[in-house]
């Protein structure tokens, strides 16, 4: 989609053109909703991240209510996590690697061996939790 290729780019840009502003970390407790390309098109998922210190724990529900903890870590603007999802072939690890800005964030994520597909995602607005 042209308006998520946007989205990423600028986010990177941002951070990369904006020095000084992440000298605390960003923040990313909470409810996300992060949309990722998959060989099935474009998928939805929920995302609650829990940080202590620059350590995360991650739990995803997909679109079909199924639910995957993970862990990963946030450093400064830099998040990245990975998870294990099953497949009719065992699990498969999927790696998650972006840039946080504010409400919102963005990268590419490794998907076993089926190659490296965008993600993006923004923070859900507090009362409007996780469905």
């Amino acid at each position: 989609m042209r308006s998520r290729g946007s989205f990423v780019a600028g986010l990177i840009a941002a951070a990369f053109l904006t020095p000084g502003i992440f000298g605390q970390g960003a923040s990313v407790d909470g409810d996300w909703e992060l949309s990722a390309k998959t060989q099935q098109g474009e998928a939805i998922w929920k995302v609650l991240f829990a940080r202590d210190g620059d350590n995360l724990s991650v739990t995803m529900t997909g679109p079909k209510g199924n639910e995957i903890k993970g862990t990963g870590s946030l450093r400064k603007d830099r998040i990245e996590w990975t998870v294990k999802v099953p497949t009719p072939r065992g699990e498969m690890k999927v790696a998650y690697t972006g840039v946080v800005l504010g409400d919102g964030m963005a990268g590419e994520v490794q998907r076993g061996n089926l190659g490296k597909f965008e993600w993006s995602a923004r923070r859900k607005p507090p009362g409007n939790g996780v469905s």
